[in-house]
Parts: structure tokens; C-alpha cells; sequence
């Protein structure tokens, strides 16, 4: 295939765009990479443009490996890969089955839950501040099973080469609900804890999926920021995305300041991708003369 490249510029980082398979792409790199944050195709027949997402198991586990061999070999010692993975009501192995082959190359430093649904009952949690009535927020796709339950979640593994690296907990921390912990320390603490490894991300309500959504299987763009956030933002001198897709770690990225380089084999999805960063890093311009995105 013909390799397209088109890089933005604004502020301090540099985003990569490449028309590329991730093979050949993550063979290129001449430079170690500090985060990667990715989500594959799931092998769960999901309606790519240029992929077959039902190929046999073995040959897609095969190719698993093969990618994370490419990761392993580009991953800075102290680097962090987020790897989002799902699978579907009927087939809800995968996960496990890509985690298996990960576990070859990396070792699993922590499990993250990805929320994109939650329901919750006043009467489970009493007298508790702010929450008046049952609530149910987010959006998930709904199955039509007597077998199966909606599937609400998908795993983020965090893995890493040795499973020792340090992460900034705070930068994704969130407020104590009861203030009284805070001084409960024996040291001054800010009013903020670790948020733990479940994460509520909803989905943005889709009113037009070819405006909205135009990729079928990606995930919101406060995913990636908080990922990197989670690893360091002052250590993600580099981040990766294997399998960009429309953009969305493309697009954190541009929103974080930081470089970034992505792969994606459909022109379609390279193309909104592209359209993607722009947009962000005009709604980022400063005023005329301090300089804007380039492509």
C-alpha cells in the first residue's frame, strides 16, 4: 500500500498521522516510545472497512503476537502500554485470550475497568450526598438475549515491561467524598485520591453515527488523555497508537501537547482521523501570530 504521512504541529508536540500498517509502522520507529494506547480490531466481526474482523482464532491470536513482539521491542524501560480490550455477550473470551498472548512480552501491572454504563439504586446507598433518586447513566448496545446481560464495561490492561513502573495516581484522582479522610493521614494531603481501576467513560450520545461515530468500535477521547495523565504527562515524550482509527488518541494527544505518532490501514478512518486534529487544534489556535496547526 502507498504510506500517507501528515503531521500537525502546535505547541510543544508533534502529531504523526500515517496511512500505514502497524507492523511496518512500529518497525520504523528510530526513537523509544513512552506510551502506547491502543485498541485492536477484536476479532468479534465487527464491520471494519479494510479488515476482516471473523478470522479463525488462531490466526488472529497469532497476529496478536506478532504486533506485541513489534510493542515490546520499541517500548521505553520504564514505558506503559494501555491496551483496551472487549469482546461480546457471546464471545466473552477474547479479553483473556489477548491478555494470555500479552503476557508473553509484558507483565500485567494493573487491570482498569472501563465503565460506559452504570445503574445505581438510591435505596443501595442511603442517606448519600447528592444522589436524590436511581440513577442510570451512559450508553452501551443493547442485546436482545434471554442468555445474556448488556455488556456495560471493557478491560484497559496496563502493561509494562517489568511491572515496576511508577504512575502519577493523582493526575486522575478525584475528591475525597468524605473530607474527613484528608486529615486522617499522618502527612498533609491535597483533597484528592486515587480514583482505582474502574473508570466511568460514557459514550457521547450518537444523534448521526456518520457524524458522531463513523468508526464502529472506538472509544472516547478521554480515554487516551487519561491513560497518559495516569503513566506521567511529564514522562509521555512519546506516544503510539497502533491501530488509530478515527483519531482519538491522536486527538488527546493534540489536546495534552505531546507527540504522537498513529497507524491506521484504512484511508477512511486515516481521513477522519486528519479532520479530527485539525478541528482540535484549531479550537486550540491562540490568536494571530502565535502560530497554529500545519499539516
Amino acid at each position: 500500500m502507498t504510506i500517507r504521512e501528515t503531521v500537525f504541529r502546535s505547541g510543544t508536540g508533534t502529531i504523526v498521522l500515517r496511512n500505514e500498517d502497524c507492523l511496518s509502522g512500529l518497525l520504523s520507529l528510530d526513537r523509544p516510545v513512552d506510551v502506547v494506547v491502543t485498541s485492536p480490531p477484536y476479532n468479534i466481526g465487527v464491520p471494519y472497512g479494510n479488515y476482516d474482523d471473523s478470522i479463525s482464532r488462531r490466526e488472529y491470536l497469532a497476529w496478536v503476537d506478532e504486533w506485541a513482539a513489534a510493542i515490546r521491542r520499541v517500548l521505553a524501560g520504564d514505558g506503559s502500554f494501555f491496551l483496551n480490550v472487549g469482546g461480546k455477550p457471546s464471545d466473552q473470551l477474547v479479553p483473556f485470550q489477548v491478555l494470555d498472548v500479552m503476557c508473553r512480552h509484558f507483565k500485567l501491572q494493573n487491570t482498569i475497568h472501563w465503565i460506559k454504563s452504570i445503574a445505581i439504586s438510591k435505596e443501595d446507598v442511603g442517606d448519600y450526598p447528592g444522589l436524590t433518586g436511581d440513577i442510570s447513566v451512559g450508553h452501551y448496545k443493547p442485546v436482545n438475549s434471554e442468555r445474556f446481560l448488556n455488556d456495560c464495561h471493557e478491560y484497559i490492561f496496563h502493561l509494562t515491561l517489568e511491572g515496576n513502573v511508577r504512575l502519577d495516581r493523582l493526575a486522575v484522582g478525584v475528591p475525597y467524598q468524605d473530607k474527613s479522610n484528608i486529615a486522617r493521614w499522618k502527612r498533609p494531603r491535597r483533597d484528592l485520591r486515587c480514583r482505582g481501576n474502574t473508570w466511568f467513560i460514557p459514550y457521547r450520545t450518537i444523534r448521526s453515527r456518520e457524524k458522531d461515530r463513523p468508526h464502529p468500535a472506538s472509544f472516547p477521547v478521554k480515554l487516551p488523555v487519561m491513560c497518559i495523565r495516569l503513566h506521567g504527562l511529564d514522562r509521555a515524550r512519546l506516544v503510539v497508537d497502533p491501530f488509530m482509527g478515527i483519531g482519538s488518541s491522536a486527538v488527546a494527544c493534540a489536546r495534552l501537547g505531546v507527540d504522537f505518532i498513529g497507524f491506521e490501514i484504512d484511508p477512511s478512518y486515516f481521513d477522519t482521523a486528519c479532520r479530527a486534529v485539525a478541528a482540535e487544534l484549531e479550537k486550540r489556535r491562540g490568536p494571530p501570530g502565535e502560530g497554529g496547526p500545519r499539516a
